[in-house]
Formats: structure tokens, sequence, C-alpha cells
């Protein structure tokens, strides 16, 4: 059975840092305990935007600066980033909530083995996990996506319970709750 796991955006910046919050400190040590012990490749995602942020469509509508690239707050969190280092994982930088770069490197993998499995965890539930969860269901549609919600959290409890409705009614296995 091929199974991928996906580790969005655990950054400082979403960590502790300028968007930070404690749901997301309290989940860290779960995403570092999965991601030690996941038999199988490990991929992750960086929020990366540039220092005109706040000129961008994004940056309008979130006017807090964050995963400026280069900063500490753009970095993932030390121990995930020794483990992608050390395991010579594939690290995704997006401007944007999903990446459609992870989207085509997994159908170009599947065009040659199929994939059973995607899980991911990581943050935030309600933006970039559910984007990304959205677009490898729609890049491999008889791949099973599915999201660990113990290892996930959301800019608030309330659109984290959203965003899993959100993904379930699309097909997306929730685990975890």
């Amino acid at each position: 059975m091929s199974k991928y796991l996906v580790v969005i955006d655990m950054q400082n910046d979403f960590i502790d840092g300028a968007l930070g919050t404690k749901e997301a400190q309290a989940i860290l040590p779960k995403v570092i305990e999965k991601v030690n012990a996941f038999k199988g490749p490990v991929m992750f995602t960086r929020d990366t935007h540039e220092e005109n942020y706040l000129e961008t469509q994004e940056g309008k509508n979130l006017p807090v600066e964050h995963c400026i690239r280069g900063s500490k707050g753009w970095e993932i969190q030390e121990t995930l980033n020794d483990y992608a280092l050390k395991n010579h994982c594939l690290i995704f930088d997006k401007p944007t909530f999903g990446s459609t770069g992870l989207a085509g490197c997994v159908s170009g993998i599947a065009r040659m083995a199929p994939i059973d499995e995607i899980e991911l965890v990581g943050l935030c539930t309600d933006i970039c996990v559910i984007s990304n969860a959205l677009l490898l269901k729609a890049a491999l549609p008889d791949t099973e996506i599915i999201v660990d919600a113990s290892c996930c959290a959301g800019v608030t409890p309330e659109s984290h319970r959203n965003a899993l409705a959100a993904m379930k009614m699309c097909q997306v296995t929730i685990l975890g709750e």
C-alpha cells in the first residue's frame, strides 16, 4: 500500500509567531510524533510571502505580515525542519493557500505508481489544510485523502470544526476527532 504524509505549514509564525495560537502549539508534539512514526514519504508545504505581502490580495484581506521568505517566522518548526532535511523530504513553497506544485507532484507520482492514501496534518485547518485536501482530492479522485484532526488546528476552534465538516462532505476522511 502506497501512503504519503503531507505536513501543511508547520511554521513558526503559525505556531507561536505572528498568527500563532495555543491550539497550534498544542498539536505540535502530536505532529512531530506522527512524522517520526510514519512509514512512507513525508512532504511539507511552507507558506511563503515576499516583502510586498501587504500589497497582495491576501495581505489586504489579512493585514498581518507573516511567513516572509527568509524570516524566522517563515521557517518550518525546528524539529520538523531537521526531519525534513535529514530525510531529504520535498518542501513546497506556496504563495497562496493551496499548493498546485504539491498537487502536480503527487499527480506525476501517481501516473507511475498508484497512491492509495495521502494524509494531511498541520495548520490552519480552515485555510491551508482544507485548500490542499481539496486540491489533492481533485487531482487524485480515487486516492483516499485523509486529515488527522488531532494533528490540525484552525484559526479558531469553531472554524477548525467547520472545515472538518466541509471536508467530510467532499469525501475527505477525517480521523482523530
